[in-house]
């Protein structure tokens, strides 16, 4: 079958023949790949900037259990015990998909393949690092800085909590404007303008009407935008930390000490996958709109290419189909 390999080498993929996926415990499922994506994470391993290898982090796909009434099944993006080369991604025509009883959903029907697609990583990501962890809640107020993929994402999932406010932050005016579009009700371009000074001038915070936001959900993994969401945040608020950093970032712990603050951080469990799918279900969230392009499984090199440009080529998430 065909796979997408890394070949050990910074900026080197090729799709090439691989072997098919055997079962090899009881537990596992062999999936037919119908869609997958390429995750800002997949970036960061062709770039060699991480010691692991999980080619691809998401895919829905037809398990072996649901051949026979070819219903839709989505795979999330595993767990940390298996996180790297231990198994192979989802970037092939075939996956093998390890403790599939409880890694595995059934959608129910009616929904866009790529909705479900969306749901499998980015959503989960944003969602439970951004919004659950930042404590977003209705008639709240959140600043979302960086409106990337995860950014985006993270702005449809706090939607869904009826925040009062969701302020979007970028140095890209293109990515505001979708951020807008998506439901943020201000948008910052903050290299025109000083964010602190914008949102204390222009929104009144959600919650106890005190100086500044009580949410800050940080998307970029800069010192830069990590310092600034310290700076965002009001009295009991929280910077949620979703961005993956490479150097280190200032605490001004001096200045936020008082303001009794909470930092968090981590990784994606994929716990709210069964909430977000209900969200979808209901018409509460509508992954597709992140989705700016799609490609054939024998074009992957092109998607990455543009998806590498992402700021250039206007592009937020793409569609791989297998076409094999």
């Amino acid at each position: 079958m065909k796979g997408l390999c890394y070949m050990g080498t910074k900026g080197d993929i090729r799709l090439q023949e691989i072997p098919k996926p055997k079962i090899l415990e009881p537990t596992d499922i062999i999936g037919k790949t119908v869609v997958t994506t390429i995750c800002g994470s997949d970036l960061h391993v062709v770039d060699g900037a991480l010691p692991y290898i999980n080619e691809t982090a998401k895919r829905v796909g037809q398990t072996a259990h649901c051949l026979k009434c070819k219903d839709y099944a989505g795979w999330s993006k595993g767990c940390a015990c298996i996180l790297g080369a231990a198994m192979d991604g989802t970037q092939a025509e075939y996956v093998r998909v390890p403790l599939a009883d409880s890694s595995v959903y059934k959608c129910p029907k009616g929904i866009p393949v790529e909705s479900l697609l969306m749901l499998s990583d980015i959503l989960p990501t944003s969602y439970e690092l951004g919004v659950l962890d930042g404590n977003v809640t209705e008639g709240s107020t959140v600043a979302v800085v960086g409106c990337g993929p995860i950014g985006l994402s993270a702005i449809l999932g706090a939607k869904s909590k009826n925040p009062k406010n969701i302020i979007a932050v970028d140095l890209d005016d293109s990515r505001l404007e979708v951020a807008k579009k998506l439901g943020a009700n201000y948008t910052v371009n903050s290299g025109k303008q000083d964010v602190k000074e914008f949102i204390s001038k222009n929104v009144k915070n959600g919650v106890d009407d005190l100086p500044g936001v009580d949410t800050a959900i940080e998307c970029c993994g800069l010192p830069v935008t990590l310092e600034l969401c310290e700076r965002l945040i009001g009295v009991g608020g929280t910077i949620a930390n979703v961005g993956v950093h490479v150097k280190p970032a200032t605490l001004f712990i001096d200045d936020l000490w008082i303001k009794n603050f909470k930092l968090t951080g981590g990784l994606v469990n994929t716990t709210s996958t069964s909430e977000l799918l209900e969200k979808v279900k209901k018409g509460l969230l509508d992954p597709s709109k992140l989705v700016t392009h799609r490609f054939q499984m024998k074009d992957f090199i092109k998607a990455y290419d543009v998806f590498s440009h992402a700021a250039k080529n206007k592009a937020i998430k793409m569609v791989i189909e297998n076409n094999y």
